[in-house]
């Protein structure tokens, strides 16, 4: 394998695995690299270099001669390749909640259960009955979830931001009721005070889609606490978190560097990186376009080497391929995002229709443990 052509050491440099096969049986030793700790192998990276929002390079380099070819980079450039391929084969660690463990060696479901009167789905379906909301997220824990989100605030485009007083009242009731069964409980939320007031209720993990950017006390809340915190890209920390006026340049590079930058954030506030997981946030602030390549481009945020949840569930890019099916008929395409995440290696997926996403996984998990078994 020739050395990569010259590329100027404060280039922006991502690697995307590919090049999949079923097993690394029956291939030269050495020529095919894990994703993870799960049942995915690949033969090659794709390595990307951008000089600003202008991609200068694009080379596939098969794992074999993946040291070689990376050795004429800049020594900068040279330890960050080195750091990614670390990374997307790095071992995930469970998630331990307690007394429950979430192992990450094959996909997991997240279940989405909002308590409000306007998401762009589900709204007003749980709402003024913690009890009744209580008992879908133990239909949903018994369908195969292993984390039930709980949710008081819509974050569609232009939803009214809902004062924490009235986020607290809608989630903390049904929280209390899910955790004394013994059920694992994600607070989606932006707001610290909702997030301490979720977790005295018994949520485990903190999952804010503004990656703890949209209230200055999230992070020492998240920190104090040593609980999970999932992190996801929103253009816009503010109260529209699809606020995006300028765009992307290359929509996988910038939310791979902002997530990213929000690791090392979390880190240095001392969360432990082992307690992090990141989401790209599909369909926040982006085009069908963005959306696209995002799903596509998803195995390159396995060089964050964090869990990988994806939310594609009922979302409008399903909608916008499907003659503009409304949010309820989006099941099939809900289903082909999932799966196709689990494909490329999420860990988590967060889903409205638990029984049939935990299907399609167990048989994802079912097609990858053959494939693995026919060597």
């Amino acid at each position: 394998m020739a050395n990569l052509p010259p590329i100027p050491a404060d280039a922006r440099l991502y690697l995307k695995p590919t090049w999949f096969v079923p097993s690394p049986i029956g291939v030269p030793e050495g020529s095919a690299a894990r994703m993870g700790n799960g049942l995915i192998w690949f033969q090659a990276y794709e390595l990307s270099a951008f000089d600003g929002a202008r991609r200068m390079l694009r080379e596939t380099v098969p794992v074999a001669g993946f040291a070689e070819a990376i050795a004429g980079l800049p020594d900068p450039l040279a330890e960050r390749a080195q750091r990614l391929a670390a990374n997307t084969s790095a071992t995930r660690p469970p998630l331990t909640l307690g007394d429950r463990t979430i192992r990450f060696d094959a996909p997991q479901v997240m279940a989405i259960l909002n308590v409000t009167p306007d998401s762009f789905s589900d709204g007003g379906k749980h709402m003024d009955d913690p009890q009744a909301a209580a008992e879908a997220g133990f239909a949903m824990a018994a369908a195969g979830a292993a984390l039930i989100d709980v949710g008081g605030e819509s974050t569609r485009p232009k939803a009214p931001k809902v004062w924490e007083g009235d986020e607290i009242a809608r989630v903390v009731p049904v929280i209390e009721r899910l955790a004394a069964a013994g059920v694992s409980v994600s607070i989606d939320t932006r707001k610290a005070a909702v997030m301490e007031a979720a977790l005295a209720a018994g949520a485990k993990v903190i999952n804010d889609v503004s990656a703890l950017a949209h209230d200055p006390r999230a992070m020492e809340v998240a920190a104090m606490a040593s609980c999970p915190v999932i992190l996801m890209h929103a253009p816009s920390a503010g109260d529209d978190p699809h606020d995006n006026p300028s765009g992307y340049g290359d929509v996988v590079a910038d939310i791979f560097d902002m997530l990213e930058a929000r690791i090392d954030a979390c880190v240095a506030a001392g969360i432990a990186r082992e307690r992090i997981m990141v989401d790209p946030g599909l369909g926040f602030g982006k085009s069908l376009a963005d959306n696209l390549a995002l799903v596509n481009g998803l195995a390159t945020f396995q060089g964050l080497g964090v869990p990988l949840l994806f939310a594609g569930s009922r979302k409008r890019l399903i909608g916008a391929l499907s003659n503009e099916a409304p949010a309820a008929d989006r099941l099939g395409g809900s289903i082909a995002l999932a799966f196709r995440a689990a494909q490329l290696g999420a860990q988590m997926v967060r889903v409205h229709d638990v029984k049939e996403s935990v299907q399609a996984l167990h048989l994802w998990r079912g097609l990858a443990d053959a494939g693995l078994s026919a060597f």
